[in-house]
């Protein structure tokens, strides 16, 4: 079984599966479209989660929603299951193949095989398609990787029910039902419209608040955590934004593209402005990642370094607050 699937790397994994499936069904959705259109930029501190024994930071939608929100604006129509069998998941995706249908599956990274070492952490948002199966292995289109690859029935049984945060517990989707023609214009302002009221959000961990938030308990690690947990917290923020599915400077970059995208479709110069604007923020993004990975690696030569890139996150959160006020009054 091996469907005619046209595998297109991407920056990150969920864009690029919704962009993937979305052409194999004859529909040119790039991935900054699909990542605008379903709202994908965030920033959130999430305090009551931890990841690899440190607090839980996003840069994005929380898995999947990207998926659900862009169908729901589209029109499209999406078939999700989770599964506490690895049988029945297994045979749920042997039978969609069989009917030559290409699908999703959110799988966790530790074991996976065909990743570099450096990048098999304990990460169970993960998104790839699988399009085909020979003999007990099943065809991979990663959309991370720049070529397919393949895995094992047992070694995709492994990803696809890892344990701990996230877990996937089998997760397959794939469209089912479509318009005649999307309507990509108003999703586009729907999801505009959306990422605003989230990053401008008046609460305390979440959007532009959040990134301030951050700042704060960046200051305080050093005094109250000491000196080698306050190193690890501060990987944690730079592994999350620049490791785990692209991350702050790279979602930023993408939003930038589809910005200069919408610009087009809908025919407004200022959206082509912003975009410029938004990359300008995606290198602040990235600046602060290298001077905190020097702190946690013990290489910086700044004094007061915490607090130095504190100002930095700071600096970065004044900017996308005015950069989200004009991009909300833009499109209204």
């Amino acid at each position: 079984m091996k469907i005619n699937f046209t595998h297109h790397q991407s920056a990150h994994c969920e864009n690029g599966v919704i962009s993937n499936l979305m052409k194999h069904h004859g529909y040119q959705v790039s991935e900054p479209l699909a990542f605008g259109i379903g709202s994908g930029l965030l920033f959130c501190h999430i305090p009551f989660l931890m990841v690899n024994h440190a607090p839980a930071f996003t840069y994005r939608a929380l898995p999947g929603i990207i998926f659900k929100r862009f169908a729901k604006r589209v029109g499209i129509k999406i078939k999700r299951e989770k599964f506490n069998n690895p049988q029945k998941a297994k045979a749920v995706l042997d039978e969609n193949l069989k009917n030559n249908t290409p699908v999703g599956l959110q799988v966790g990274v530790y074991h996976l095989v065909y990743f570099p070492d450096e990048y098999r952490f304990h990460f169970n948002a993960h998104n790839l398609v699988v399009y085909g199966k020979e003999n007990n292995t099943y065809l991979i289109s990663d959309p991370v990787m720049e070529n397919v690859t393949t895995l094992t029935d047992k070694q995709l049984e492994k990803v696809r029910f890892a344990k701990g945060a996230f877990a996937p517990k089998g997760h397959i989707y794939y469209p089912v039902d479509f318009p005649k023609e999307l309507d990509i214009e108003k999703a586009i302002v729907k999801g505009i419209k959306h990422t605003c009221k989230d990053m401008l959000a008046p609460i305390p961990v979440l959007g532009v608040k959040g990134i301030r938030y951050t700042a704060k308990l960046i200051r305080k690690w050093p005094k109250k955590k000491g000196t080698k947990k306050a190193n690890h917290y501060l990987g944690q923020i730079v592994r999350m934004q620049e490791e785990i599915g692209t991350g702050g400077g790279g979602f930023r970059y993408i939003f930038a593209a589809f910005l200069q995208e919408s610009s087009k479709i809908l025919n407004k110069p200022e959206l082509s402005d912003l975009s410029k604007e938004m990359t300008t923020i995606g290198d602040l993004w990235r600046d602060f990642a290298v001077d905190a990975s020097r702190i946690y690696k013990n290489r910086s030569a700044k004094e007061d370094a915490y607090n130095q890139v504190a100002l930095q996150l700071e600096a970065i959160a004044d900017k996308e607050e005015v950069f989200f006020k004009k991009l909300k009054k833009a499109i209204k």
